[in-house]
């Protein structure tokens, strides 16, 4: 088997979870190149895979200077920054697996789709759910016609209410002109999905959903702008942020919030840093939950619901068919294939294939059919293709614009919008 060698723009936590494959199976790929704008990112990335200092970029520009040192290219920075260094990628012939969204502008996802249909170079899109044990199994059952024929799906994105204070009021996803509207940033995974299992284009999307809660209007009396200010309700508050950061536990999301992890740094992060800030005082604009309506080709009908208001992080979905349903739960790695007449109901069951931080199991899995892929020189077509997370993309952005506008958008109408006639 060819060992397939990458580079790493963009050393955050998504890359580095990526590439622990490399750590894992490094008779299959070899990490030898990273470009990362944190110094201690960098460095602590290039400890962990022997990179030498002259594979070690500041920018990826410098990196992309240098004759092609890689078969593929790993892109996994801030949303905003994803579509300068893809085109970069795919012009000087890298195989490429950008990290989800594409880009938050429709147009840019529709010119790097179409770069690499002219490039004839692999280009994968991390959408990690395709590849997870649970909905692979989904997607079988349904090609098998366990249930018949796929009449209509309720699938429901619980978002927690804790990452969404971490990830969307303080975090680096909080605003859309910043990253990208909360429909793409968190749940472009999850409309993927739907495109996936519903097996035909969308036709017609409605949106509905708001900033509800984490803004100034529902902030308790006397809180200050920092959790650390004398707070006085600090007692009760789900939020405070050393109850959720200053304990032993410095995995994510805590070890987001500083490159070191000792206490002292962490209280200097709360007092100093975005993620001290108090969650009815943050500049975030993205909603915190949302409903989405989708009509498919094929007369399918989905509807899928995202909400912060959630204890756990959790994906939770129903199937309903002409001679059956499917009830399942991601994180609990269960399934349920309830038959109609007979009233027989199977139960498939998964070991744990990483939990959350490995979208069970699904990051692995994705960087394999990658490997693979590359290996074939583009001559076969994996899960996440261009031409597929394209499609999804529009969606999520007719999602919002049906959101914002307060009508329902037809898909054919909307995707002509970005047509180059226009």
């Amino acid at each position: 088997m060819k060992k397939v060698t990458v580079a790493l723009v963009g050393a955050g936590l998504r890359g580095i979870n990526y590439l622990e494959y490399a750590i894992q199976q490094p008779h299959e790929l070899e990490v030898v190149a990273v470009a990362e704008p944190v110094r201690a990112r960098r460095e602590s990335f290039q400890a962990r895979h022997g990179i030498p200092d002259e594979m070690c970029f500041e920018h990826w520009n410098e990196l992309f200077a240098k004759p092609k040192l890689a078969d593929a290219v790993l892109i996994c920075t801030q949303d905003q920054q994803h579509f300068e260094p893809t085109m970069k990628a795919l012009e000087l012939g890298y195989h490429v697996l950008l990290e989800k969204p594409m880009s938050p502008d429709p147009q840019e996802c529709i010119t790097m789709g179409e770069m690499a249909s002219k490039s004839g170079r692999v280009f994968s899109i991390c959408h990690v759910l395709r590849y997870t044990p649970f909905f692979s199994t989904l997607k079988e059952l349904l090609n098998r016609g366990e249930i018949g024929q796929l009449m209509s799906i309720q699938h429901n994105e619980n978002v927690g209410y804790w990452h969404q204070a971490h990830s969307f009021v303080r975090g680096n996803w909080r605003r859309k002109d910043e990253s990208s509207p909360m429909i793409l940033a968190k749940s472009c995974h999850d409309l993927d999905i739907l495109l996936w299992l519903a097996d035909a284009d969308c036709t017609q999307v409605a949106s509905f959903g708001s900033l509800s809660h984490f803004k100034a209007s529902e902030a308790p009396e006397g809180a200050p702008l920092r959790c650390l200010d004398g707070c006085p309700v600090s007692d009760q508050c789900v939020y405070y942020a050393p109850r959720l950061y200053l304990t032993e536990n410095t995995d994510w999301p805590t070890s987001a919030i500083s490159n070191d992890m000792s206490y002292e740094a962490r209280y200097k992060a709360l007092q100093e840093g975005p993620y001290g800030r108090c969650v009815y005082h943050c500049d975030n604009d993205v909603v915190d939950h949302q409903v989405v309506n989708l009509e498919f080709a094929n007369h399918v009908t989905a509807a899928f619901t995202m909400s912060a208001f959630t204890r756990d992080i959790s994906r939770t979905i129903k199937l309903m068919g002409t001679r059956g349903e499917i009830r399942g739960a991601m994180e609990k790695n269960e399934i349920e294939v309830i038959h109609f007449g007979s009233g027989k109901v199977e139960r498939i069951t998964f070991e744990d294939m990483g939990g959350h931080v490995g979208h069970g199991g699904g990051d692995m899995g994705l960087v394999k059919d990658f490997l693979n892929l590359v290996r074939s020189d583009g001559k076969s077509q994996g899960l996440t293709s261009a031409d597929r997370s394209v499609q999804s993309h529009l969606m999520a952005f007719a999602a919002e614009q049906s959101r914002v506008d307060g009508r329902n958008i037809r898909m054919q109408e909307f995707v002509g919008s970005f047509s180059k006639e226009n």
